[in-house]
């Protein structure tokens, strides 16, 4: 129960490819893909559930599952630390903020994009409070996927 079941390197291995592979498809999805969560926090708990999961059922080893979850917390702490210590780092990992409206008019390019429609732009300006596009001076839609609105000034 205890004992690897798997060579040691290649439950890194698969845990590493895992973890990889995810951030990339992440990388190139749209930023509204993982809802509220960074891209690299979403890959996180999806690949610690699955180990976890496994280690709870699929392997009749514990320490399989463990290995798995111990080589994705050591990749999540060193791609945050890379992130924290790098800018380009985290500028290949995550998406930077996209402006989709710009002096109360759409970027209909950028909307595209992250396939956003003007009937979800006007119900996330309604979250903030604002009822018309021509009340935004800009409008970003963020790494993770929230609408960061900033109003015109009034005048």
């Amino acid at each position: 129960m205890f004992q690897l079941e798997t060579p040691l390197l290649e439950l890194i291995a698969r845990g590493a490819f895992l973890f990889v592979l995810f951030m990339v498809l992440f990388r190139l999805l749209p930023r509204r893909t993982g809802g509220e969560l960074a891209p690299m926090d979403l890959v996180f708990l999806l690949l610690i559930t699955e180990a976890a999961s496994h280690a709870l059922g699929d392997y009749s080893s514990l320490a399989d599952g463990t290995v798995q979850i111990v080589t994705m917390l050591a990749l999540n702490y060193l791609t945050n630390r890379l992130s924290f210590s790098f800018r380009w780092f985290e500028r290949l990992i995550e998406h930077g903020p996209l402006q989709v409206v710009k002096d109360g008019q759409t970027i209909p390019r950028n909307m595209r994009k992250e396939l956003l429609t003007p009937e979800e732009l006007i119900s996330h300006l309604r979250l903030n409070g604002i009822d018309q596009i021509s009340q935004v001076r800009s409008a970003y839609v963020e790494s993770d996927g929230r609408l960061s609105v900033v109003r015109m000034n009034p005048s």
